[in-house]
């Protein structure tokens, strides 16, 4: 089924992209697409290379209805990097919102071919999107995503989370990240609008918040941070906050405050959320990132004495395999440690990649950074492991904030284990962040040379 289409039926005149109602929005999208049919002739596969627009939204459902493989590229990445990534995908025609590549202008410019035919509707086996796993840990992997994933993930998540008339979603985070394009993709699915913004501006998602013209945000823990003691009046149906780590202090700030925080945990591999719950409606289970949506199934690989293991996930949300990768079967490894409690809520203690083994001792470096951010004075953290000769790994801390050492350890010290406390200590202005506001250890790592 083509969901703009049925939407166009169905809610022809409710807002959906910004200003454009969902009839607008069908026919903006048709004639885009008979003005992009010549570019990609002939063409599999095409990339995309824009931020957050309603141009980039429509280009990428115009090229949707000439069943179009999408490659989502990070803005962020360097020349090399991208040329690397459309060589290894035999990518050859590339839309952007500037003059890098062909600028979306020259497509709107460009003549309408009536003839076109478009898809009636999506194909569950068709690619939809081609993303690149996150930067963090090394080795980018291309992810598809097919039709059939976004079906199951947009049909899970209404489970959850629900639907109202009034949603309206605040699409900030970028669209080349899974985050991102899934919001564009349930409210589809829902028939609720979305209010899109090309980068994160505070001043502007306040106001938004605060005279209802958005009810349901979706951010990462950082941009939250940022906001959260200005919010006063909100209309808020729920705050969706996902992302490598989410600083416990943040969540109760939320319980107080009254803000109906929902935690969040998914991969791009998973098409987003897997596990989600509202922290309002379960406080006692603030440390855990929810309980399984529908259709997906958790396991903890080669648990502990503690039940402490990989975490392992299979749903029909979970992509075949990475493109150029034998298929994959079963669960997929998250490379995630964590555990399930006895209500079969998922807790994640750290990536399998950060944990620091000193001495024999693992130390999970989330849990030191949330002590840390319990501190009025810690702005951002990161807790990393260094080479030791005695111990194999002692933790090294990168910090921003107005302590200076002895302050921090005298704190740190009344809370966590000795041999847990960091044996270097860098103060910064500002720690390095992706595009979607998560941390990046392996910057750190790098430059600092610390590994």
């Amino acid at each position: 089924m083509n969901w703009l289409n049925q939407q166009a039926r169905q809610n022809p005149h409710k807002r959906f992209l910004n200003d454009l109602t969902f009839q607008e929005t069908d026919q903006r999208v048709t004639e885009l697409a008979r003005r992009l049919s010549k570019f990609v002739k002939g063409e599999r596969r095409v990339a995309l290379y824009a931020h957050n627009s309603v141009a980039t939204a429509l280009f990428y459902l115009a090229l949707q209805a000439l069943e179009i493989e999408v490659l989502m590229l990070n803005t962020r990445l360097t020349q090399e990097e991208i040329s690397q990534k459309l060589k290894t995908l035999n990518i050859r025609v590339v839309f952007s919102d500037d003059q890098t590549f062909i600028p979306f202008d020259e497509v709107l410019q460009s003549e309408i071919d009536e003839n076109v035919k478009l898809a009636d509707e999506y194909d569950p086996e068709h690619i939809a999107v081609i993303m690149s796993t996150s930067a963090t840990g090394g080795e980018f992997k291309s992810v598809p995503l097919r039709w059939k994933q976004f079906y199951a993930h947009v049909r899970a998540s209404q489970q959850r989370l629900g639907v109202t008339e009034e949603d309206n979603w605040l699409l900030v985070l970028p669209m080349y990240h899974i985050g991102g394009l899934s919001i564009l993709m349930r409210s589809l699915y829902n028939g609720t609008g979305i209010t899109l913004m090309e980068k994160f501006d505070e001043k502007q998602t306040l106001k938004w918040i605060e005279d209802g013209t958005v009810n349901m945000l979706s951010l990462v823990p950082t941009m939250l941070m940022r906001i959260m003691d200005r919010i006063h009046h909100h209309q808020l149906r729920m705050v969706l906050v996902s992302g490598e780590f989410i600083p416990k202090p943040l969540v109760e700030t939320c319980l107080v405050k009254g803000i109906p925080i929902y935690k969040s945990y998914g991969m791009t591999e998973t098409t987003s959320q897997s596990t989600t719950f509202s922290v309002l409606e379960y406080p006692q289970k603030l440390e855990s990132v929810g309980l399984p949506l529908p259709g997906v199934t958790i396991r903890i690989d080669n648990p502990d004495e503690k039940g402490v293991g990989e975490v392992l996930i299979q749903s029909p949300m979970v992509m075949d395999g990475y493109l150029g990768k034998a298929p994959l079967e079963g669960f997929i490894h998250t490379q995630d440690i964590g555990y399930v409690d006895e209500d079969g809520f998922l807790y994640i203690l750290d990536r399998r990649k950060n944990i620091i083994i000193s001495g024999g001792e693992n130390i999970y470096p989330q849990e030191i950074e949330n002590v840390l951010y319990a501190h009025p004075a810690v702005s951002e953290c990161a807790i990393v492991g260094m080479k030791d000769k005695k111990w194999g790994q002692v933790p090294i801390l990168f910090i921003v904030s107005l302590l200076d050492d002895v302050g921090i350890l005298d704190y740190l010290s009344a809370k966590i284990a000795k041999y847990k406390l960091p044996q270097k200590i860098f103060h910064l202005d500002e720690l390095p962040k992706n595009a979607t506001g998560k941390i990046l250890k392996k910057n750190l790592v790098e430059k600092y040379h610390v590994d």
